[in-house]
Parts: structure tokens; sequence; C-alpha cells
């Protein structure tokens, strides 16, 4: 088995200076650069949480001041992909949200399972940091006997043996590990056997899987020193 480099999140701005690739012709897919992918999927965070706030409209300048992405790199990186915003006005929150999620290609529903029911796999089932984004927690998996039945954020715990029938029944699409450093690499083998091919790690496991599986991991102190860099220097 080859080993597949863990990735993390990439600073939201990064890339800055980058023009955003131009909309494929005749149906072609382009793939965004890692800088424009980083930087949309900031901008739709920031969009969901103000409209839970009860906003209809955002300007490039607060969309700058949330995001500390330079207002005119923001103005620049929604032009490449058409007209959103209109001057005076801003952005209409609720259409921008559509377009950017078109762009990222995560429109719709994905499902995810999650592994791991201790406090943190808890605390991931019942918050709704997925679901804003349209991906739905349905399977959560637990090798404890004392978690099985037991539910969170509305989902039942379930024993690993029900991993491949699951995943095929429920169309899984990511699994995410809420699981110790140690049973990170296991779990993942599990779930790469059983199909799945976007892991998202919150363990600090550097893990090893076929290329061909995303790996993403999820690690604050990793984002913790990217801001204490420019708090510092």
């Amino acid at each position: 088995m080859s080993a597949r480099p863990v990735t993390s999140s990439p600073p939201a701005g990064a890339g800055s200076g980058e023009s955003p690739e131009p909309p494929a012709a005749d149906g072609e897919v382009t793939r965004l650069s890692l800088g424009v992918a980083a930087r949309l999927s900031r901008y739709l965070q920031v969009l969901i949480q103000a409209r839970k706030m009860g906003k209809e409209t955002i300007s490039s300048q607060e969309l700058a001041s949330w995001t500390h992405i330079n207002s005119t790199q923001i103005r620049r990186d929604l032009s490449g992909f058409g007209k959103f915003g209109k001057r005076g006005v801003g952005y209409q929150i609720e259409s921008l949200v559509r377009e950017i999620r078109k762009i990222l290609r995560t429109s719709g529903k994905h499902n995810i399972a999650l592994f791991g029911a201790g406090n943190l796999g808890q605390a991931i089932a019942s918050s709704d940091v997925f679901a804003d984004h349209g991906f739905r927690i349905v399977s959560i998996f637990d090798n404890a006997p004392k978690m099985t039945g037991k539910e969170f954020g509305g989902v039942k715990v379930r024993e690993l043996a029900d991993l491949d029938e699951v995943v095929a029944r429920e169309e899984i699409v990511v699994g995410v590990l809420a699981v110790p450093a140690d049973a990170a690499q296991e779990v993942a083998e599990q779930l790469v056997e059983a199909g799945v091919k976007v892991i998202f790690n919150y363990s600090e496991q550097l893990l090893e899987l076929p290329p061909e599986v995303t790996v993403h991991t999820s690690s604050p102190a990793v984002d913790l020193l990217y801001a204490l860099y420019f708090y510092l220097t």
C-alpha cells in the first residue's frame, strides 16, 4: 500500500494574486486551483453564517473583514465566474451561496459516516457544522459495545460489522474519523475497502492509503500556528 500524505486546510488567503479559472466551455470540467478553491470555501462559510444572522446582502468589504482576504481579491475571484453583485448594494447572499456551491460542485446532499461516538464524535453529530453545507451524517459507528444503540443528533450508533452494508445502502461519500490516533489507520482502511474515497481525519495519525483516496486532516493546532505566524511577524 502506497503512503498518501495527510492534507490539511490551506489558509484562507492561500494563493492570493491568482486569477480564478474561467468557466469551462462545451461542458469541459475545469479544476480549480488550491488557492481559489480555499478562498471560495471560506466565502461560503462566511455567507452561511451571515445568512443565519438574518443578513440578505453583503458587500465585498464585509466579506473582507470576516475572511481577512483583500476585497479586491474577493471581487476578482467572484467576477471570474459571473456577475453576482451590484454596485452600492453588494451581493445577494442566498444567490451567491447557490452559485459558489455550483462552482465547488457541492450542490445537493452528501451522506457522511461518522466514526467514533466519544466526546468529539458526539459534539460533531449534535452540531450543524456539516449540515449547513449540505452534508448529512446518516450513520455513526463505534467499536465499544456500550455505545451501540445510543443516539446522537438523531442518528443511532452502529457496530463496525455493519459498515459495508450501510455504505452501499446510504450511498456514503465521506468518512469522518473522530477516533483515537491508534485506531485511525485501521478504521480508514475499512472505509476504503467499503468503497469510500474521501476521508476527513480529526486524529493526528498519518494515514497510509491508496493514492486515489482523498484525505483531509483537520488540525486546530496547525491553524493556530498559521494565525500566530502573522501575529508575531
